[in-house]
Order: structure tokens, then C-alpha cells, then sequence
């Protein structure tokens, strides 16, 4: 669930509504989501797609039922109990913040992270999610670009 939110940029909601046939290998289908579009979809890496399928084979979800059966209140409880075994203050959508400001970081291009990891409408409302950026960040990012 938390690397769902933190690897594929999805809203705790998002997670929360999945069922095994929103899955096809590492394109997640979201329906309803919250853009009010009818579907949109997720892309997420090998590894957690694997770990997603694994985790419904071992837990025998079958279709039509949530993979995670919870509230949002257990799922934010889930996220700050995470938070704290590592010292730190952590709210689901941090970790949407954390996949918008990894790609970016990861040189990944805006247009990306807007439109297909965060799913957003406009640009500037991604760039409100990108995490602050250094002094001493800018200045390796301007040496790699003249290097």
C-alpha cells in the first residue's frame, strides 16, 4: 500500500478502491477517479507490480473485492505508523509528494510527473507538490547541465 503511494504517486483513496482486475501487469485502472473522468490509469515499476500480484495470490483476493479492505483512517494510522518506526512525521500524501520530487529529482521531465504520475490537470499545481529545492542542489544540478 505505501509504496503504491510512494513509487506510483497514487491518492490513499486510489489504493484504497483497487480491486485484481484494476491490474494489468504495471498499468493500474483507476476508476472514478478524481479528475471526474470515467478512468484514468497508473504506471508502477516490475518490482511492486510483482509484489502486488504476489500479495493477492497469498492473501486470495478474488475478484470484485478490495486488495486493501480498509478505511482511510486505518490507512492514514498504517502510513504514520511507518512514519514513526524510521523518526519521522508522515501523512498519506506525503508520499505522493515523494514520488512527484523523486522523479523530478531523478531528472524526469515536468510534463511527466504532471500528467502521468500525479495526474494533474495543470502543471502548476504539480509544481506546489515538488519538494524545496537546495542551494547546494541547484549548484550540481547547473554543473551536470554545463559538464
Amino acid at each position: 500500500m505505501l509504496e503504491l503511494m510512494a513509487r506510483g504517486g497514487m491518492r490513499v483513496g486510489e489504493v484504497l478502491k483497487l480491486k485484481p482486475e484494476d491490474i494489468n501487469d504495471r498499468k493500474l485502472q483507476l476508476r472514478d477517479p478524481k479528475s471526474g473522468k470515467e478512468r484514468e490509469f497508473i504506471f508502477i515499476p516490475q518490482k511492486i507490480a510483482d509484489r502486488l500480484k504476489e500479495y493477492i495470490r497469498v492473501e486470495n483476493i478474488k475478484a470484485g473485492k478490495r486488495i486493501f479492505p480498509i478505511c482511510y483512517e486505518a490507512a492514514r494510522a498504517v502510513v504514520k505508523k511507518a512514519g514513526s518506526l524510521v523518526g519521522i512525521h508522515l501523512r498519506p500524501h506525503d508520499l505522493r509528494r515523494h514520488a512527484a520530487t523523486y522523479a523530478s529529482r531523478c531528472g524526469v521531465p515536468i510534463e511527466i510527473v504532471s500528467k502521468i504520475i500525479l495526474r494533474h490537470a495543470n502543471l502548476s499545481t504539480t509544481q506546489m507538490y515538488l519538494g524545496k529545492v537546495s542551494d547546494n542542489e541547484a549548484m550540481k544540478w547547473i554543473e551536470n547541465i554545463y559538464a
